[in-house]
């Protein structure tokens, strides 16, 4: 009976805790704990370190503590699976909002927008009785074959850090624990199991961590995610430095970490290296694995006979316990977060913002957008059809419904002749887990479905061409990278032919990843419009009509061919085979060089540059000026006739330092939106981080004394204002 009475109490404290993000009643939960540790058997206690189905791992009912229930994200909660297998459960209620990928959130450049995302998807976790949302992922776009990229949020870790802290305490504000993915490293899919990453420690700093560790000491993430790959031959789910060293050293992680599904791979590893939940391994389940396999798991019988035998003491274990009961009273144990909202009106009215605020205009010559006047349109491309929440690994969705462009199309320009061509032809379906898009049959050849496009187009006003990537194997999808750089499926010369029968062609590229252009001389207008969700359609009618002004810039650069950018040798990647060890060393040798850094310190032209996107309206900035405390203000006017946002972007220089540096590396941005004539001041303060680089051999960072420079502008090759300045 004093158990219980215990627990009753500890969890009326819970409930007073008003703001558990901040660390409210800390001390108090932790003397909790203290207190209920000794109340759990050895045997209790392991059981709670290890899976027990696909997603849930076990509690210890006698003691009223829960279980723990993962789902994946992070763009909606994943449709029930049954208890050992990964197909769908047939759940008639488990249809979800489908939210955009996070490359569109990270388009957006609006840590508020990213902020409403955390909320609303927590909400829908919350009502789905998850613990625990796996993502956001926050690796970095390194090159554009990775067949992840579009979960991610872009090449720039100063951006992929200001979007994930707001995005955390969006979701743990509604009591469910954002797992941050996929700590750390994990750059490209192709051997994701085998690839062992060698990276100098200033690269690893200054690009690979940032937005972990923001994620961690901003947000005050709950969960960490590791990763499948190795680092310095340590799989990244046990691994020493990244856990024990960094994760929870230097930043003072006080959650969980959690392997990946399959990521545990030593039982000795595992419970000395920082893992602490243990998912996946084995994950055919009892399909094909002996009928005990969870007890056969790392952190399970192995680990259970190590103590017993006495080759490991109980140190570990009660500091994973303690871990797993801290993240039980933030989110199984608290009150107060009520009990969550699923499919409602209002998250979908956010995914449609979401969505429109993300897509960019890339070009638009001859103002051929937005669509006016428009007496007959023709829509081509199996993109306008094609279902994208299904498909591309753990992101798959069981969205509620999935509005297609050509649907969006007809109801917006409802008073014109909408006529569609398929133009080329993909998958004949996409499916995944028991869940099956629309099969999409096709009688004609490539070379006439182009001729019956191009007939078409003759007599459109505008011809609207969806196409781009899907989430089929090897463009963008997990477990498999991108085999190629240009469009799939004949799509250039669709495009060409296109081009030359009609004067107002509008390119819309749906990818994750960017894409060769070879014909852009030829195609007036184009968008990047994402993977974008439940509401994609409407998003995209929105932007094309013009009732969303496009205000999206790039989270990463359009190279105009592979080898222009940074990663370009096999060392770099795929990597290189040490059949000894049966890994495969990749070597990151173009260090922090990553993106347009590369791109502008070298002087390569990229097709597209990071942070370009164009608007329906024009800016012009003022010249900026910076005080002695490197307070920097620059003006900034709506110069159009339409109301629009624009993203004021804040670059720094440092002209004598004493390592190679980047060119300029973005250190702010703020999103305004103006009215036609309206004018604002966009003001920025450039602390001492803005100024410095991670010095290896000190192990800290250093802003060395001397001269820099701000730059101002709309994108990191449109510099509209610079003004140098000194540092001490």
């Amino acid at each position: 009976m004093r158990k219980y009475l215990f627990l009753l109490a500890a969890v009326l404290f819970a409930a007073s805790c008003a703001d558990r993000q901040a660390g409210n009643g800390a001390a108090d939960i932790e003397a909790s704990i203290d207190e209920l540790i000794p109340q759990i058997t050895l045997e209790e206690k392991i059981a709670m370190l290890h899976a027990q189905s696909k997603f849930s791992s076990p509690g210890v009912p006698r003691l009223g503590i829960p279980e723990i229930w993962c789902t994946d994200g992070p763009h909606g909660i994943r449709a029930e699976v049954f208890w050992d297998k990964w197909s769908q459960a047939g759940w008639t209620n488990d249809s979800c909002t489908a939210y955009p990928a996070l490359t569109c959130l990270a388009a957006t450049f609006n840590p508020e927008l990213a902020r409403e995302y955390g909320e609303s998807i927590g909400e829908e976790a919350r009502y789905r009785n998850k613990t625990v949302l796996l993502g956001p992922g926050v690796n970095i776009y390194r090159h554009p074959f990775g067949g992840r990229n579009f979960e991610y949020m872009g090449e720039d870790p100063y951006l992929a850090s200001r979007m994930v802290v707001p995005y955390v305490q969006g979701v743990q504000s509604k009591g469910v624990a954002a797992c941050v993915k996929h700590y750390a490293l994990n750059n490209d899919e192709v051997n994701r199991h085998t690839v062992n990453v060698n990276v100098d420690d200033r690269t690893l700093y200054e690009i690979y961590l940032p937005a972990f560790k923001a994620a961690v000491t901003e947000g005050g993430a709950w969960a960490v995610m590791g990763s499948y790959n190795l680092y310095k031959d340590q799989h990244l789910c046990h691994n020493e430095r990244m856990l024990m060293d960094i994760l929870k050293g230097e930043w003072g992680f006080d959650g969980v970490v959690i392997s990946d599904w399959g990521g545990a791979h030593d039982t000795f590893q595992a419970i000395r290296n920082g893992l602490d939940l243990e998912f996946g391994t084995w994950t055919d389940g009892l399909a094909t694995g002996p009928s005990n396999v969870y007890d056969r798991y790392h952190l399970a019988g192995p680990y259970l006979e190590a103590v017993r035998s006495g080759k490991v003491g109980t140190d570990e274990l009660d500091e994973k316990v303690r871990r797993i009961l801290r993240l039980q009273f933030r989110t199984n144990l608290a009150e107060g977060y009520g009990h969550g909202r699923f499919t409602c009106p209002e998250h979908s009215s956010a995914a449609r913002k979401i969505a429109g605020e993300g897509i960019v205009l890339l070009k638009n010559d001859n103002a051929v957008l937005p669509v006016r006047d428009a007496r007959r349109i023709l829509v081509v491309g199996e993109n306008a059809i094609k279902m994208m929440t299904i498909g591309g690994g753990s992101s798959s969705l069981k969205s509620k419904y999935e509005i297609s462009p050509l649907d969006a199309v007809k109801a917006r320009f409802a008073d014109a002749e909408v006529v569609y061509e398929r133009g080329y032809v993909g998958e004949a379906a996409g499916s995944q887990d028991g869940l099956r898009a629309r099969v999409l049959t096709e009688n004609r050849s490539a070379s006439q479905l182009i001729a019956d496009a191009v007939a078409a187009a003759k007599d459109a006003d505008y011809v609207l061409v969806f196409g781009g990537l899907n989430k089929a194997q090897h463009q963008d999808c997990e477990g498999v990278d991108r085999e190629q750089y240009g469009l799939p499926y004949g799509q250039d010369e669709l495009l060409e032919a296109l081009a030359a029968a009609n004067d107002k062609v509008v390119f819309v590229n749906v990818s994750g990843n960017a894409v060769a252009m070879p014909w852009i001389d030829k195609v007036p207008s184009v968008l990047q419009a994402w993977y974008l969700g439940s509401e994609a359609g409407n998003a995209i009618a929105d932007v094309l009509s013009g009732d969303v002004n496009p205000s999206g810039k790039l989270p990463f650069t359009f190279p105009v061919a592979m080898e222009d950018g940074p990663v370009f040798t096999e060392e770099q990647y795929p990597g290189i085979w040490r059949e000894e060890e049966n890994v495969i060393d990749e070597y990151y040798t173009e260090g922090v060089m990553v993106g347009y850094r590369w791109y502008d310190t070298k002087n390569v032209r990229p097709l597209f540059a990071f942070g370009h996107g164009l608007s329906y309206t024009s800016f012009e900035y003022g010249e900026a000026h910076i005080d002695g405390r490197r307070n920097l203000t620059v003006s900034v006017k709506n110069t159009g006739s339409v109301p629009g946002a624009e993203v004021v972007q804040l670059y720094i220089s440092d002209t004598e330092a004493s390592v190679e540096r980047p060119s300029k590396e973005l250190k702010g941005f703020c999103k305004v939106f103006l009215q036609p004539g309206e004018s604002r001041i966009v003001k920025f303060n450039i602390p001492e981080e803005a100024l410095s680089f991670f010095d290896a051999d000190a192990h800290k960072w250093v802003a060395e004394p001397g001269e820099f420079v701000a730059h101002v502008g709309s994108a990191s090759d449109d510099i509209r204002t610079s003004v140098h300045f000194n540092y001490r």
